[in-house]
């Protein structure tokens, strides 16, 4: 378990800046994660990084999935940002490669979820403590697919999400191509999800960066189509002008993260994008994990400007 060094803190509330709590990065391979060698504990299903406030304090827990063949470091600037709002935010590496079919993604998932009673504590600064009461799902892209897969029971988890969150989810490559286990129905407020729900979707995500790739989020199995179907309470946020891999770190390096600057269509800076995100969420799970709606109705209302320019913003409450 090493601890990465993490970017000055703004003492700012607003939640698309940086909060109140300075933050640590923790990686955790499969091996065991105990802070002392005496220690006997159960080692995670799959790596992780976690983000988590470096004050002590009992905070919610986020399970957020990555995108397809991404690395969870890409996203390393995004769960700072949530856990500096006083989350502990659990982003664990799904696989190396993998193919069409997300079935082993979305019994991992369940794993990692399941381990947290009995390993996730062991894994934090002896002085942060989960507060596995309050547990939300979120998900990128086919991550997405993967957590509102796990939200609608196809895989068993021993605790309860509380609230769920696809950031630009894609169920395939276009309607009547999803990749296999198919989530979408198309029809309309058909997911039985026991939980508030936030959809984010980028507006240039359906657009083709050039005519040799298919867009990033087609239209027909994209955000549009995840918040049809979803039931109240939900809220769906679309940022006008950026694309599909824009709340990535501005640095992703190796063949990986330079496909994330010429596969998709992007918008002028991801730092807009990377703080609406995190922002948007903090708002969410603050609302529908400890009852403070005042961040998430101000946004709604118009009265925090968010960082991005809105394309639309829906709600079924």
């Amino acid at each position: 378990m090493a601890s990465l060094s993490s970017p000055a803190i703004s003492t700012s509330t607003n939640v698309f800046e940086y909060g109140n709590f300075t933050t640590e990065l923790i990686k955790v391979e499969q091996g065991p994660c105990c802070r002392k060698a005496a220690e006997q504990t159960l080692p995670p299903p799959k790596p992780l990084l976690i983000g988590t406030p470096s004050e002590a304090g009992v905070f919610p827990v986020l399970l957020f999935l990555h995108g397809y063949l991404f690395l969870n470091s890409f996203y390393s600037e995004l769960v700072q940002h949530i856990a500096s709002h006083g989350f502990i935010v659990v982003a664990p590496q799904l696989y190396s490669v993998a193919g069409p079919d997300s079935t082993k993604e979305i019994e991992s998932t369940a794993a990692i979820t399941n381990w947290f009673s009995e390993g996730l504590q062991a894994c934090l600064p002896s002085h942060v403590r989960p507060n596995l009461s309050k547990l939300a799902l979120s998900g990128h892209s086919r991550g997405g697919k993967v957590a509102f897969a796990v939200a609608l029971g196809k895989a068993i988890t021993s605790l309860k999400f509380s609230a769920l969150v696809g950031v630009d989810p894609v169920d395939g490559m276009d309607k009547g191509k999803q990749t296999p286990p198919p989530i979408l129905t198309y029809i309309p407020h058909s997911f039985n999800i026991d939980m508030a729900v936030l959809v984010i979707g980028s507006g240039l995500g359906a657009v083709k960066r050039n005519p040799l790739f298919p867009p990033c989020a087609p239209k027909g199995v994209n955000h549009e189509d995840f918040f049809n179907e979803c039931q109240k309470p939900a809220y769906h946020f679309v940022a006008k002008d950026y694309g599909h891999v824009d709340m990535l770190n501005d640095d992703t390096t190796g063949i990986r993260g330079k496909t994330t600057y010429c596969l998709c269509k992007n918008g002028v800076s991801r730092e807009p994008m990377r703080r609406f995100v995190a922002g948007i969420s903090v708002a969410f799970l603050r609302a529908y994990l400890e009852d403070n709606s005042s961040d998430l109705e101000a946004i709604k209302d118009g009265q925090l400007v968010a960082p991005v320019v809105l394309q639309k913003a829906d709600f079924l409450l």
